[in-house]
């Protein structure tokens, strides 16, 4: 059942505090049913936390589940949605649809009992939490009974039936990153992907299914796992273990991968805070280094690239993009050694 009263396009009704806030930008949210008669009621199965709230989590509690759930719960509930005090970032979820208020108008049409992923970050999302199930630490998911609520500028896609919903939804978490790929490789001789986790390998295989022909891909991550399967998969040319936190050790590793020569693209998918000047270094004059790595300072990232005398466009990553979550899939049903790699990340 609906409330009688509208909610605003924008979600401006589920601001608690303080007033006139955006979502995004509140710091509480009213996660309170039933849904408002322009809103989607979802019934949440899992959170995709993102990468670096999780493990900013993890390394505060250490590996372990409950305190993981504890520490969820404790920011949803004082919030009213899941966003990091930290890391400022959120995640995604999955569910099905619970209810349709009869002025929804979303950008997908939508029926009672679809499988759904929102593709708007969690931080925006009023999220109620009636329990935690389980926490998988090494794939940043959380099962739960809950219950969510979007408007209709939050875009939402029904799950596809030929992926694992699990894996459908961690390479949804992350479809802005593919997406932006494709538009800044198009023109590219070499392209540096920074971080090999599920956004590095995703950004990789678009690179080389739809960058141009020649196109040399790199990668620099600090283990090798992901490295040697995307290496052995033809999906990079080359690749270098290297610490992100050490730009210099970061760009003498690309350097011997490209004999010297700057990249035209960088794509940081990293995790960790404090990886900005990895990204630019590299980067030659007139390139364009683009942060998908949502720890990523950008007062350190322009001052820092003042500092070192480098000419490069730097890009915000923005998780979203037109037909993002389509590509993603699409690259993701092409990329059987990736799909199969973060499979098993789900599991």
């Amino acid at each position: 059942m609906s409330r009688d009263t509208p909610g605003h396009d924008l979600g401006l009704h589920r601001v608690l505090e303080p007033r006139g806030a955006l979502p995004q930008a509140a710091r509480r949210l009213d996660a309170s049913g039933p849904g408002f008669g322009n809103e989607v009621v979802i019934d949440v199965e899992t959170l995709n936390v993102d990468s670096a709230s999780f493990h900013q989590i993890l390394g505060d509690v250490g590996r372990d589940e409950a305190a993981v759930a504890e520490r969820i719960a404790s920011i949803v509930t004082e919030r009213g949605k899941m966003q990091n005090p930290v890391t400022g970032s959120g995640g995604m979820l999955l569910g099905r649809v619970q209810a349709l208020g009869s002025n929804y108008k979303g950008p997908v049409d939508l029926k009672v009992g679809d499988p759904v992923a929102t593709l708007v970050s969690l931080t925006l999302t009023p999220l109620w939490l009636e329990e935690i199930h389980k926490v998988h630490l090494d794939a940043d998911q959380v099962d739960v009974t809950g219950r969510a609520y979007l408007w209709p500028s939050s875009p939402i896609v029904v799950m596809p039936d030929d992926l694992d919903p699990r894996l459908a939804l961690a390479a949804l978490d992350v479809c802005g990153a593919p997406a932006q790929t494709e538009r800044l490789v198009r023109d590219a001789r070499r392209v540096l992907v920074l971080g090999a986790g599920k956004s590095g390998m995703l950004s990789a295989a678009t690179a080389r299914q739809r960058g141009p022909e020649g196109l040399e891909i790199f990668a620099v991550d600090l283990r090798d796992t992901n490295l040697t399967l995307l290496k052995d998969a033809g999906v990079v040319d080359d690749f270098r273990c290297a610490n992100a936190l050490h730009p210099v050790e970061v760009l003498s590793a690309v350097e011997e991968m490209t004999g010297g020569e700057p990249v035209d693209v960088v794509i940081n998918t990293c995790n960790v805070a404090g990886t900005e000047m990895s990204a630019i270094l590299p980067a030659r004059d007139g390139g364009v280094v683009y942060f998908f790595n949502m720890a990523t300072d950008f007062a350190r990232a322009a001052l820092g690239c003042e500092g070192v005398g480098r000419d490069v466009q730097l890009l915000i990553g923005n998780g979203y993009a037109r037909g993002h979550a389509a590509l993603t899939l699409e690259v993701l049903r092409e990329a059987h050694a990736v799909r199969g790699r973060i499979g098993e990340m789900m599991a």
